[in-house]
Parts: C-alpha cells; structure tokens; sequence
C-alpha cells in the first residue's frame, strides 16, 4: 500500500467506527416523559404496589411496544420501497 493512501485509509475508517456507535437497532425508543418507569410512575404520586401504579406501568410498556411496532414498521416500509423503488446510476 502506498504511504499517501494510508491517511485516507485511517479517515475511512474512524468514520466507519464513528457511524457504526450511531445505529444501535433494536434499541427501544424511549416512551414518553422519560425511560425510568418506577421514577414516572411514582411522580405521578401512585403509591408503589397501588392498581395505579400498576396501571401507570402497563401504559408505559403498550407506549413503549406501540413506538418499537412503529420504528420496525417504517424500517420494513423503507426496505420494501427501495427494493420496489432501486436508484439507477
């Protein structure tokens, strides 16, 4: 390898690292008011063990499943519209 490619080399591939630590999959999304449930729930003023806070906890999870289902299904959406879609050069 020549020594002028070398530095290309090197920006190439910390910007390949930098990117890859940017797309976490799977990773889910956050519901809202913040990604500690017991801390919303209890600031909410329900009682640890409450039918409250039980309830509080169960929307929070439906929130959090209904955001990953979404995520998942424009991730799809997007696969199929470029495999039905493909860019020609």
């Amino acid at each position: 390898m020549p020594l002028a490619a070398a530095p290309r080399l090197l920006t190439a591939l910390v910007l390949a690292v930098a990117l890859s630590a940017c797309s976490a999959r799977y990773q889910n999304p956050v519901a809202a008011g913040g990604d500690d449930d017991d801390a919303v729930c209890q600031s909410r003023g329900y009682a640890q063990g409450s039918p409250e806070y039980v309830a509080c906890r169960k929307d929070r999870d439906v929130q959090r499943n209904a955001a990953t289902a979404r995520a998942d299904r424009r991730q799809r959406d997007l696969g199929e519209y470029m495999l039905n879609n493909p860019v020609r050069p």
